[in-house]
């Protein structure tokens, strides 16, 4: 979305700025930190860094900062209140029922894709991977099965764009790292119409996805499962998961 210069309120930018400064690599920050992470001085970012605190968005030991549970305000507001999650979801616990694997939807936000519905396998203990894969995580577009789903899903010219000046970054030994690469992968995907990525993201993980598109055709999210280990070739995934998959997608299509 486009505002007016007028409209924009750069306190609340900055605000934001930091707040998104925290993630899986960094839980804990000081100001130094949050002000190389957000762009800011040292200054402002404390200054943010405390009203933050002050709000209760925010946890202190006078020099670190960490996030408090009141930010899950935000993402519980989305999942109660969002018409795709609830969706999606009674979906994906029949997908884990029939088969005791994991299965997630999830959407792009910029260069990562977040889960907004998951559900766990059934019968069988949930390996915690790295990265975690709960409501809320983002994981790396270029590296995740999902993410190439809804790369695919763009205009070559929104997919340049995207790709342009964008550092992919090595995750494992696997993971495809050069934007030439990765726009054949994708413009695979896009013939396919599904995504196999083999431990990409994380090693001993394997994943597979699908595109959720609404009733006028256009994708509004991705769909996968994901199993750790090598259980499954990619021959016997498409054999055995991708008919599930398929089907899930054109169950949904009319709800979204």
């Amino acid at each position: 979305m486009t505002i007016a210069k007028a409209d924009f309120i750069e306190g609340i930018a900055k605000g934001m700025a930091v707040l998104e400064s925290f993630d899986t690599e960094r839980q804990r920050l000081n100001a130094t930190l949050a002000a190389e992470r957000a762009g800011l001085t040292r200054a402002a970012a404390r200054r943010h860094l405390l009203t933050l605190a002050h709000l209760g968005y925010l946890e202190t030991d006078g020099s670190y900062f960490w996030m408090a549970p009141k930010v899950l305000r935000f993402s519980g507001s989305y999942l109660a209140s969002s018409r795709l999650p609830r969706a999606l979801q009674p979906t994906l616990n029949r997908l884990a029922a029939q088969t005791s694997e994991s299965f997630s939807a999830v959407v792009l936000d910029g260069e990562e894709v977040v889960i907004i519905a998951r559900s766990g396998s059934y019968g069988t203990p949930t390996r915690v991977l790295a990265y975690g894969l709960h409501l809320g995580a983002r994981l790396p577009a270029h590296a995740t099965s999902t993410g190439r789903v809804l790369l695919a899903a763009m205009a070559p010219a929104q997919l340049t764009q995207w790709l342009k000046g964008r550092h992919l970054a090595r995750l494992t030994p696997n993971t495809t790292t050069q934007a030439r690469s990765l726009r054949q992968l994708v413009s695979r995907v896009r013939k396919n119409d599904y995504c196999f990525a083999s431990e990409e993201h994380e090693l001993g993980v394997q994943a597979l996805a699908v595109p959720l598109r609404d009733m006028q055709g256009h994708t509004v999210a991705a769909l996968n499962v994901v199993l750790s280990g090598t259980r499954y070739q990619e021959e016997m995934l498409q054999r055995e998961m991708l008919p599930l998959l398929f089907e899930a997608a054109r169950e949904v299509r009319s709800l979204l």
